[in-house]
């Protein structure tokens, strides 16, 4: 009897000590598994990172060996009308940064930057094993280069232009179709879809051809129409996408509306579309990123027409000329990527919602 007294008074300690013990362990899971995501992040951005700033960095800096990973100069002080670089030379009390004065094979001479007055400091050992001092001095003569160079206004009014329109095609058209294939009874509705599905699987370089000769003999290559008018006419990724967030949406709605009167397309307007939002914005951020890194079609339409191509083309002959200057071709890399990278920053609540709701079952 005592044994079971005791048992049930130490009841609630051990349930406590085991809710602690569970506490501890989900936030130590919780770190772990951010520490890893953090690591995986920044190892891949890595390489984003070093272009970065190797953008910002010039033709001296890039090619000078021994320099930091951020753009620098070495520190230099003027001494009796001559500049002189600065190093860190260790002495028994620690390092000082130290202008070296008189280079030499055993012994060097070097000044203190902070009391030119003071006699030259002997310093005994070889000068070449010393870490040279560097200031941070990044530069924009690269970006306004490119700015120049690459004709960069006109190459991304053609990027906007292509993106903004197809991105409009694409959404009208595949809210159209996907609406249809949400809503309405269409005999052989299913066997239609999987076909439409089925178009996912077929290569672009099996139409490639054939596509091509269409359009010669229609006489648009050279222009911008095969690449904005296929984008009026759907697409399979995009139908599924916006037919799977639909489904989502109850039909008790559409019934409500029709006993209203609405209609077909003004249920889409009015209901479908408020609460299809997330996914709409997906797909017309999948669209514009699409467009925007387009290289292989505009180079196949647009081969003869310089002022027409978009920024991936430009870059890319731009890149094949100035290829010798990095921190030229790199500046043009990040000037290309920042706009998808502001659109993805604002957009990227309504762009994971969306991808998220489209991928559950109904």
């Amino acid at each position: 009897m005592a044994t079971k007294q005791a048992n049930e008074t130490l009841a609630p300690t051990r349930t406590f000590s085991a809710r602690l013990a569970r506490g501890l362990r989900e936030p130590s899971r919780s770190f772990i598994i951010t520490f890893i995501v953090v690591v995986l992040l920044a190892f891949f951005l890595s390489p984003l990172l070093r272009i970065t700033l190797n953008s910002f960095k010039t033709p001296s800096q890039v090619a000078e060996l021994g320099t930091p990973l951020y753009p620098a100069k070495a520190r230099v002080v003027e001494y009796q009308g001559k500049e002189y670089e600065i190093y860190k030379v260790p002495f028994a009390e620690g390092v000082r940064e130290l202008a070296l004065y008189k280079k030499g094979r055993a012994t060097s001479e070097f000044i203190d930057p902070a009391n030119l007055d003071a006699p030259p400091i002997v310093w005994t050992g070889a000068w070449r094993s010393l870490d040279r001092a560097w200031e941070f001095a990044p530069t924009l003569t690269n970006y306004q280069q490119v700015w120049d160079l690459l004709d960069y206004p006109r190459l991304m009014f053609n990027t906007i232009a292509l993106a903004v329109i197809g991105t409009f095609g694409t959404l009208i058209s595949n809210i159209l179709v996907a609406y249809g294939f949400a809503r309405f009874r269409i005999p052989g509705k299913q066997l239609l879809f999987t076909i439409v599905i089925a178009t996912v699987f077929l290569p672009e370089a099996v139409t490639l051809i054939p596509t091509y000769t269409f359009y010669v003999k229609i006489g648009w290559i050279g222009t911008w129409l095969p690449l904005l008018v296929p984008a009026f006419f759907a697409n399979a990724f995009d139908i599924f996408l916006l037919r799977q967030f639909f489904l989502t949406i109850p039909r008790e709605m559409d019934e409500a509306a029709k006993v209203d009167g609405a209609g077909p397309f003004r249920i889409l307007r009015s209901v479908i579309l408020p609460q299809a939002w997330p996914a709409v914005i997906a797909v017309g951020i999948f669209h514009f990123v699409y467009a925007w890194n387009d290289y292989f079609a505009p180079l196949i339409y647009l081969s003869t027409r310089p002022d027409l191509q978009p920024i991936s083309v430009g870059l890319a002959r731009f890149n094949s000329i100035y290829g010798n200057k990095p921190e030229l071709t790199q500046a043009g890399t990040i000037l290309t990527l920042i706009i998808p990278v502001i659109i993805f920053i604002f957009m990227q609540k309504f762009f994971m919602q969306g991808v998220v709701i489209t991928g559950v079952d109904k």
